[in-house]
């Protein structure tokens, strides 16, 4: 998917990702996302908050700097 968008890269190496794209893909501040390589392109992902122990996506928070689930965080707890 070709945008058309134009960034430069600041001295200190870093690009702004255009309101419209963040929008379209629900980036916000604090959002981590994961730089790769494929195919000799850039490619830049949103990660998506999984928990470490069941594998969902759902209600995922941080919990010692891991994605653990309500369901699995009351299972440690008790």
């Amino acid at each position: 998917m070709d945008t058309g968008m134009v960034r430069k890269i600041d001295d200190l190496g870093r690009i702004v990702v255009p309101a419209e794209t963040r929008r379209l893909f629900n980036i916000r501040e604090g959002d981590e996302l994961a730089i790769s390589v494929e195919n000799h392109a850039i490619v830049i992902r949103k990660l998506i908050a999984t928990c470490v122990f069941c594998g969902t996506i759902e209600d995922v928070g941080d919990f010692k700097g891991r994605g653990v689930c309500a369901s699995c965080k009351g299972e440690i707890a008790s």
